[in-house]
């Protein structure tokens, strides 16, 4: 089975350029594991800066890449520099990857008796292992829950103990970390993911399942969530996933009267034990698709008050929500469409509208509705998966002149279309103002293509589009164009005002400059080094004697060796005393 296609252009296209520069430099460091490809994933360890190395996990299918992941940190926008470096493999050297076999083929190489040896062994060697075997194997035996706390919904066929041990285990370990100093605690992303598995029987249509998932987890909680709380660990995350699901479960489930005030009452005990506010599980439960205004909508009575009687409360765009995901879910197209029509949810109005094949009806509406970048974003996609590039094109245009927080995603987005259907100014105007807001050399570079024989005018606009964005992290770019367009004293400028954390950025345009203005040069890496010297650090002598090297460099290159041996000798009495300096002067040959 092939990898898809992937170029250095698209891996630039989702990294940011110190990213991708990083991840270069793992990768001819040769700091990637063996790439290993089973079926539709791709799976490597990086070498990093921790004792293990980073795990990089691609998924694929025929139509390109699905989810890139990374075990590293990193929370930055796009991805990071173990996945370039991985990806970059996957680009430069394919047919390295090592083809292994997938875990179905594996298995059918074995027999009952060798599958429960494996996984007996499995557990021997990860003895957590067993908590995940317990919770699965629970779900496919379903066996009777025989356990009550509190008052539960009876109609479930799955096992809520395995639930509840998981959290426990998850809260004993959160106060492990916190005890052990970890700024990190596994509460965010281990707790929701049991929630989620709650989410995914709600759209099998197992609600009684889900329902009884989300009993075992909010009372776990409750109960010992002290544990956590006097550590600083706060509830409003996991609260508000859980209000979200339990949403989903109750408008996915027939719940009788009786149920629904068992549900009621625990729900009012673990909103005072745990200082949580349930107010859209409370209101789910009260609705569910009888309520007067919600059955109105639903027929297409549509008034300025959309699905409710009273004022509409802040939730009401998530309950909204969670009711399109069930109507869409049970193919309920034309009540999704009143309600979303009646709810102000623009975005799905219209996208619903363009999945239907109703395409003019989706572009009419969108002259009225439309009010924001991401609203346009979703239409075009759709319109564009519905074969209607060009239409897709007009509302993207339309889209980049709104307002919103995608404008760089949609320009390129946009730009890549219009360059699909041979517009090239429609894509020029879209990558531009992408540029505007997220400005890149990659991004420069394609305009230039574009542009042509108006390039130089072009041109001019970007250069004063780089002056003037003071946007944070914006100073390695600048200097990248600068660079590119032999525009030093630009760059020059912009180094100025960078502190000597940026020294990489620095020594950049040092090397640069050096035959352009050795002046600036060997001024600018003196008083860097001196500063550090002065200051009598040794921990951070390495990085003055980096200094110097570009000062000598400077010297030499600008023909001022008797100057530069002046300087050095007035330096190495001035701090002769400094025997680690000194050492140091001696290895890198500047004595």
């Amino acid at each position: 089975m092939s990898i898809p296609q992937i170029s250095e252009f698209t891996i630039r296209r989702h990294a940011n350029a110190k990213s991708f520069q990083r991840g270069e430099a793992y990768y001819n460091a040769g700091a990637v594991n063996a790439v290993i490809q089973r079926g539709h994933q791709l799976q490597a360890d990086v070498v990093g800066t921790e004792a293990r190395p980073y795990h990089v996990n691609l998924n694929f299918d025929s139509s390109g890449l699905t989810s890139v992941k990374c075990t590293c940190a990193y929370d930055y926008e796009g991805w990071c520099k173990h996945i370039v470096a991985t990806m970059l493999v996957c680009a430069r050297n394919s047919e390295n990857i090592e083809q292994r076999p997938t875990l179905e083929e594996l298995l059918n190489r074995l027999n009952y008796i060798e599958t429960q040896r494996l996984l007996q062994e499995l557990v021997a060697e990860y003895p957590p292992l067993i908590e995940a075997i317990d919770r699965h194997v629970s779900w496919m035996t379903n066996p009777a829950d025989n356990q009550t706390t509190l008052k539960f919904v009876r109609r479930n066929t799955l096992d809520p103990a395995p639930f509840r041990r998981q959290v426990r285990q998850i809260l004993k370990d959160t106060v492990r970390y916190f005890e052990e100093g970890y700024e990190d605690d596994p509460i965010g992303e281990d707790l929701l993911s049991v929630v989620q598995t709650a989410v995914d029987f709600s759209e099998r249509g197992e609600g009684e399942n889900a329902i009884a998932i989300l009993e075992a987890i909010t009372s776990t909680c409750a109960e010992n969530w002290d544990d956590v709380a006097e550590y600083g660990a706060e509830n409003d995350e996991v609260v508000a996933e859980l209000n979200n699901a339990w949403c989903e479960a109750i408008l996915s489930t027939e719940l009788t009267p009786e149920e629904k005030v068992d549900i009621q009452i625990n729900l009012e005990a673990w909103q005072d034990e745990w200082n949580a506010d349930f107010g859209l599980v409370m209101e789910a439960l009260r609705q569910g698709w009888d309520y007067p205004p919600l059955v109105q909508v639903l027929q297409g009575n549509i008034t300025e008050r959309g699905a409710w009687e009273e004022d509409v409360p802040d939730y009401a765009d998530d309950l909204a929500l969670i009711r399109l995901k069930i109507l869409e879910r049970q193919e309920r197209y034309q009540e999704y469409l009143y309600l979303a029509e009646a709810e102000g949810q623009t975005q799905q109005y219209l996208t619903m509208l363009g999945r239907l094949g109703r395409v003019e009806e989706a572009i009419d509406a969108a002259q009225t509705q439309m009010n924001s970048m991401e609203e346009a974003f979703a239409l075009a996609k759709t319109l564009n998966v519905q074969g209607a590039l060009h239409q897709a094109l007009n509302i993207a245009e339309s889209g980049l002149n709104l307002s919103g927080n995608c404008q760089y995603e949609l320009g390129i987005w946009t730009s890549d279309l219009a360059i699909e259907l041979g517009n090239s100014k429609a894509a020029l105007l879209a990558i531009k103002a992408a540029f505007q807001v997220k400005p890149s050399l990659v991004d420069y570079q394609k305009m230039a293509e574009l542009a042509g024989e108006n390039w130089g005018s072009v041109k001019t606009d970007l250069l004063r589009i780089i002056r003037t964005c003071n946007g944070w992290g914006t100073e390695s770019t600048k200097v990248d164009i600068f660079l590119h367009e032999g525009l030093i004293d630009d760059a020059i400028a912009i180094a100025n005002e960078l502190s000597s954390d940026r020294s990489e950025l620095i020594h950049r345009v040092m090397d640069a400059a050096i035959f352009h203005n050795p002046g600036w040069v060997i001024a600018n890496a003196r008083r860097r080094a001196e500063k550090i010297m002065d200051a009598g650090k040794a921990e951070y002598y390495y990085y003055a004697v980096e200094w110097l090297k570009k000062a000598r460099n400077a010297y030499l290159k600008s023909g001022k060796k008797a100057d530069w041996l002046s300087y050095r000798e007035n330096l190495m009495q001035t701090h002769a005393r400094k025997r680690k300096l000194m050492g140091m002067f001696k290895e890198s040959g500047m004595e």
